[in-house]
């Protein structure tokens, strides 16, 4: 059962998490050779005031 965390900054629609969770299914499949129903996808949104770069916050940038 191959088990896929993804990190990311909020912000993107639904359609964009909808493709890429599907995305992400077939690399996996196609990869490993488990079948699409054993993978599973756990995508956590950020916030942007919750993650920083070099001391930055994102929710800072310009």
């Amino acid at each position: 059962m191959p088990l896929v965390h993804i990190e990311l900054i909020e912000g993107r629609s639904q359609d964009q998490l909808k493709h890429l969770v599907e995305d992400v299914t077939k690399a996996v499949t196609a990869n490993t050779g488990a079948p699409a129903e054993h993978v599973h996808v756990i995508l956590n949104e950020m916030k942007k005031d919750r993650y920083a770069v070099g001391g930055v916050l994102k929710s800072d940038e310009k």
